[in-house]
């Protein structure tokens, strides 16, 4: 077996139970002993004074310091870990100091150091619960296999043997906690595979915009064809949910296109306005193209988003946050352009008078005889322009939730739970909504410019700065209020839909 880097010298800074000695904790025979009160630990073991949990620290710290500066850089860990027994490569000593440098000065000073060591021990001790299926203290080479296996990745069980080999310090060909943490304790871990399973950040939840970049699917989904399973229930669940909130998604089109200083559309008046031209089925007006184009939507960006990846070239399971914001925004981008006269045709149809078009085929047949091809295209770039602010800051605001719940909360595992999840993603994308919501209003602006009779022809540029110009800066987030309204009760419809949908089709919970 190769030696452990921590043994003995991390084995003595952190507590066998998992926990990082914050007071220091006693150490293990033949190590010396701390004094003071007595205070029980994790394990049950007591804490020795900060000053000896201190010492530990530093006497593994200057161990790889080995130019004596009082800071950590690549060439001291390449050289202190190949004392110790472990070689890491440089992309490897990268990632480390990477990791823990809060300065930004390229090296790790003693407390950064600390930080790490303390933030990445908590990280393994996720893992290695995730891992220890039986909940017995001690990892198998069965484990590894199911454990590898729900992520996807097929692997013998001679082949998970020889990954406890690596780390099995004591020929049990089992390894326990301490074993676990000796040998990666320095090691960087990227996109550990459980805690990602668990946050994968789905795009099931239907909040009406579909700009987000699309969910990941293992390879075992792909090859048994889950995939389409999980689709088919978005799908369904996006219908159900557009549906029941299609009256505050009416409304919002209406206030974004008519609403101004001179016209002040309430929600309340807004809806009584709708009765009163078209009764109460009016309220749907524009859903049945909202719901329609949710398949060949849904599909188009799934089918970009896998050949985008190739093209990427990426061997990697799972993507990280940048090449996931660059396929999806390309997919999406893709999936838009596709669909995007179905995009025109929903606002044309939410906006009708009564009696204006007999159906959606009559209204495409009007524009296309009217204002020719180039009408289905009204709005298209600012539609474009606006999925890079959505996808981008849905995605950074749903990571940074996701960290600091594992940073605060996540003791014995990394599954946060549905209603975690649900709100993390609520809020992300209720972000990525308000970040784009400008670009989104003029679009739809655009889209609607042949509905108001005699409105002038306008670049978006122009409506920009006539709506800044007449309305100030809140013009261009007239019918936001209607749009957050709908975002809670679309995404737990979305989600009790979409979980009797997977029941209904066989689907496994991931």
């Amino acid at each position: 077996a190769r030696r452990s880097l921590a043994s003995p010298v991390v084995s003595g800074v952190l507590c066998p139970c998992g926990s990082p000695r914050a007071a220091g904790a006693a150490p293990g025979p033949g190590a010396e002993g701390g004094g003071g009160s007595a205070s029980p630990s994790p394990c049950g073991r007591p804490l020795c004074e900060a000053s000896e949990q201190d010492r530990r620290l530093r006497a593994l710290f200057q161990k790889l310091d080995v130019n004596r500066d009082g800071a950590l850089c690549i060439h001291d860990l390449a050289v202190g870990l190949g004392r110790l027994g472990l070689h890491r490569t440089e992309l490897d000593l990268l990632k480390i100091v990477k990791a823990g440098d809060k300065d930004l000065d390229g090296q790790l000073d003693f407390e950064e150091f600390v930080h790490y060591l303390q933030d990445h021990e908590k990280k393994l001790r996720l893992v290695f619960k995730s891992l220890d299926k039986k909940n017995d203290g001690r990892i198998d080479a069965q484990e590894i296999v199911q454990s590898l296996r729900d992520l996807g990745v097929k692997i013998s069980e001679q082949q998970a043997e020889k990954i406890l080999k690596s780390m099995d310090k004591n020929g049990t060909m089992t390894i326990d906690w301490n074993e676990w943490r000796d040998y990666h304790l320095l090691h960087p871990v990227e996109n550990i595979p459980e805690i990602i399973l668990y946050w994968k950040h789905s795009t099931i939840f239907d909040v009406g915009e579909n700009l987000t970049v699309p969910d990941e699917f293992t390879v075992e989904e792909r090859q048994t064809g889950m995939w389409w399973r999980h689709l088919v229930a978005g799908g369904g669940a996006g219908a159900v949910s557009r549906t029941c909130t299609a009256p505050l998604d009416r409304l919002k089109v209406l206030m974004q296109v008519h609403a101004s200083r001179s016209n002040n559309m309430c929600i309340v008046g807004g809806f009584t306005q709708m009765i009163r031209e078209g009764g109460p089925r009016s309220l749907w007006r524009g859903n049945g193209i909202n719901v329609l184009k949710i398949a060949p939507e849904s599909a188009i960006k799934f089918m970009a988003y896998e050949q985008i990846k190739r093209f990427i070239g990426t061997d990697q399971e799972m993507l990280r946050i940048h090449e996931r914001l660059l396929a999806g925004s390309l997919a999406g981008a893709i999936a838009q352009s596709s669909i995007y006269p179905m995009e025109v045709l929903k606002t044309r149809m939410a906006l009708r008078k009564t009696g204006q078009y007999s159906g959606m085929l009559d209204c495409a047949k009007n524009i296309l005889l009217k204002e020719g091809m180039a009408a289905f295209y009204k709005g298209y770039i600012p539609n474009m322009l606006g999925i890079i602010p959505y996808a981008g800051i849905d995605l950074a605001v749903y990571e940074t939730l996701k960290n600091a719940w594992l940073q605060r909360y996540a003791v014995n595992s990394a599954d946060p739970g549905v209603f975690v999840l649900l709100a993390c993603g609520t809020i992300s994308s209720t972000c990525g909504q308000l970040a784009s919501y400008p670009l989104a209003l003029v679009r739809t602006r655009m889209q609607a410019q042949a509905s108001v009779e005699g409105a002038p022809e306008v670049t978006m540029r122009g409506l920009f700065k006539h709506i800044l110009k007449t309305e100030g800066a809140f013009g261009l987030y007239r019918g936001l209020a209607p749009n957050f309204m709908k975002v809670i009760p679309a995404v737990s419809i979305s989600y009790v839909v979409y979980e009797n949908l997977k029941m209904t089709l066989g689907v496994q919970s991931r």
